[in-house]
C-alpha cells in the first residue's frame, strides 16, 4: 500500500463521500474535480458500504467541511484548498496518481492532510480507511467460539443453535464455520445450494474489508447469514483471512458464532484468541473428558474466557461438576439429553429452531448473560 504519513501543519483537509447535492451528516467529503479520481473513491466507497458527499471545488466542500469524519482532497484541488484557508481539522487525505511528483508532499503539508494516498497502490489502505468510518472503527459484537472436546460432541450443532437463538433474539448474526473438515455448517439448515461466497472465496483475503459488504455477501438462511464451506476439495484458510473475516463480522453484527475445528491450527488459534467466549462442549463420558483435558489445556493458551459445556450426564456417566473440576474448568451449563433433536435434524430442522427444549433454553440463557457485551 502506498499511503504514507504526510507532516501535517497548516489549514485545511477534506473527506470523501457519495455524489449527492444535499449534505447527510455523517458522510465522508471527497473534493475533487478529476472524474477518474471520483470514481475510483466511489466505486471503493460502494465495497466499503458507505455513502459519500463529493464536492467538485473547494467552494463547494465549505459547508460540509467541518462535519466530515473523513476528508480526501484530490491532488487537482490542492491549490484551492489552501487558498480557501480552510478550518484546520483531523482525518484529511490528499489522493493522486503521480509517483514521481515529489511536490505533493508539500501540497500535503500546506492543507494539513495526516495522509497522502497514490492511487492505484494505496487503493487497499483508503478501503480501510472507508471501512473505519462506516464501521466505526471498533467491535461491537459478541464472538462466541464453540469447541468439541472429542469428535461428535455436538460443538457444531450448539454453534448452529446460538445463531439461531440470536436471530430469534433479533440480534444481527453470523454464523462461521471455521472447521474445514466438517461437513458444512450450511447442511444444517438445508442450506448448501443457497447463492454467497463460502470459505474458498475468501481463503486469500487480507485486510480490513467491509463487515455490511461480507455479511450480505453471504449464503443467507432467513436472516441468519453463513459462512461455511463448498463441496469441493480441502482449502487451507490462512491466519489473515481469519482474522479479517472476524473482524468485519464482529464490527457490522451483534452476534458472531464461530465453530472451531478440534485440531487447532493457526487459523483456529486467530478464532478462539479474538472471541470473548469459547466454549468447550464435552459428553459426560471418562474418554471425552480425558481427551477434552488436551484440548482444553490448548484453548486455555489463547481464549480470554473458556467455560464447559457437558453434555449429559448419561447414565452411568460422569456428574458435570466432576467434569469441570477435573478439567479447572468453570461450567457453562448442561445440555440435558434431547430425543427428538437427531431426528429433527435429520429432518433439516435448525437445532434450537422452534425455541423450545434444553438446547434452545441453554443458549437464550447463556447469550442473555452476555446481553450488551462488547469491547
Amino acid at each position: 500500500m502506498a499511503a504514507r504519513h504526510a507532516q501535517s501543519q497548516a489549514a485545511g483537509s477534506f473527506g470523501a463521500t457519495e455524489l449527492v447535492t444535499n449534505r447527510v451528516p455523517g458522510r465522508p467529503l471527497v473534493v475533487t474535480a478529476d472524474p477518474d479520481l471520483l470514481d475510483d473513491v466511489l466505486r471503493l466507497a460502494a465495497a466499503a458500504g458507505v455513502e459519500v458527499e463529493a464536492a467538485p471545488d473547494a467552494a463547494a466542500a465549505r459547508r460540509p467541511w467541518a462535519g466530515a469524519p473523513l476528508a480526501i482532497v484530490g491532488d487537482d484541488i490542492a491549490a484551492a484548498a489552501r487558498a480557501s484557508r480552510f478550518p484546520k481539522r483531523p482525518g484529511v487525505i490528499i489522493i493522486g496518481r503521480d509517483l514521481d511528483d515529489s511536490g505533493i508532499w508539500q501540497r500535503a503539508v500546506d492543507i494539513g492532510a495526516e495522509h497522502v494516498a497514490l492511487l492505484p497502490d494505496a487503493e487497499p489502505w483508503l478501503l480501510a480507511r472507508l471501512c473505519q468510518v462506516h464501521e466505526g472503527g471498533r467491535r461491537h459484537g459478541l464472538v462466541v467460539s464453540v469447541v468439541g472436546g472429542r469428535g461428535g460432541a455436538g460443538a457444531t450443532t450448539l454453534a448452529a443453535a446460538l445463531a439461531i437463538t440470536g436471530m430469534r433474539q433479533r440480534r444481527q448474526t453470523i454464523l462461521i464455520d471455521a472447521d474445514p473438515l466438517g461437513g458444512g455448517a450450511d447442511l444444517i439448515f438445508g442450506g448448501e445450494n443457497a447463492a454467497g461466497l463460502r470459505w474458498p472465496d475468501l481463503a486469500s483475503t487480507r485486510g480490513l474489508i467491509a463487515g455490511q459488504s461480507l455479511r450480505e455477501a453471504l449464503p443467507c438462511v432467513g436472516q441468519l447469514a453463513v459462512l461455511s464451506w463448498d463441496r469441493g476439495d480441502y482449502v487451507e484458510l490462512s491466519s489473515e483471512a481469519m482474522t479479517s473475516v472476524i473482524d468485519a463480522a464482529a464490527r457490522s453484527c451483534e452476534l458472531v458464532v464461530v465453530d472451531v475445528a478440534r485440531r487447532l491450527d493457526e487459523a483456529a488459534d486467530i478464532a478462539v484468541s479474538a472471541s470473548d467466549l469459547t466454549l468447550l462442549v464435552v459428553p459426560a463420558e471418562v474418554r471425552a473428558a480425558a481427551a477434552a483435558a488436551r484440548v482444553g489445556a490448548r484453548l486455555a493458551r489463547v481464549a480470554a474466557d473458556v467455560r464447559l459445556v457437558v453434555r449429559g450426564p448419561a447414565p452411568g456417566g460422569l456428574e458435570p461438576a466432576d467434569i469441570a473440576a477435573a478439567l479447572a474448568l468453570p461450567l457453562a451449563g448442561t445440555l440435558k439429553p434431547e430425543p427428538d433433536l437427531a431426528v429433527a435434524l435429520e429432518r433439516g430442522e435448525a437445532p434450537a429452531g422452534r425455541g423450545v427444549g434444553p438446547l434452545a433454553d441453554f443458549c437464550a440463557r447463556l447469550l442473555g448473560e452476555f446481553t450488551g457485551v462488547a469491547r
